[in-house]
């Protein structure tokens, strides 16, 4: 049952609190990242995967690190942005990366042309309190992808063997 609890909140509680932390930060805590590798590494072996599939969760991992940390030295995505997402593809491997990946691009595109949008008009003057905001609207701003990320990672976990080797019998009210 603890397995089972693990499964349906760790990683989407961590996915949402990168996301919010990226909103109103613009930066995501290594914390985030770690905790979820290390979610990772105690649900695997619970869950039954074997090693060969771990093996390549790992693999799928460290390609998206090895791509995200490549565009986070081109200057298009942050560092934290980077670590978490290739902590979400060790938790996807290779069976949903792709369309965790596409989840991601289509998410932060629209994201990106939503906050453009939003940085061509003036910040009403009740909202210049909020620190947060008047970050978000400045033009010198970068794009907050931890959000996207976030977004695409959630739309793939329900799909996964995560959440389908939840047995939700236990939940039940008898």
């Amino acid at each position: 049952m603890i397995a089972d609890l693990l499964r349906l909140s760790l990683f989407p509680a961590l996915m949402a609190f990168a996301a919010s932390s990226d909103l109103f930060t613009m930066t995501i805590p290594n914390r985030v990242s770690m905790l979820l590798v290390a979610g990772f590494l105690v649900l695997a072996p619970i869950s039954g995967m074997n090693i060969e599939q771990f093996g390549w969760h790992l693999a799928a991992g460290f390609t998206v690190l090895a791509a995200a940390f490549t565009c986070f030295a081109m200057g298009w995505i942050g560092g934290g942005d980077a670590k978490v997402a290739a902590a979400a593809a060790l938790w996807f491997g290779f069976a949903h990366l792709l369309d965790y990946l596409l989840y991601v691009s289509l998410f932060g595109g629209a994201l990106t042309l939503l906050l453009l949008g939003f940085r061509q008009w003036p910040l009403p003057y009740p909202l210049h309190g909020q620190a947060w905001l008047t970050r978000l609207h400045a033009q010198e701003t970068g794009i907050p992808y931890g959000i996207a990320i976030a977004l695409g990672a959630l739309m793939i976990y329900p799909q996964t063997e995560w959440i389908k080797a939840v047995d939700l019998s236990r939940f039940a009210l008898h």
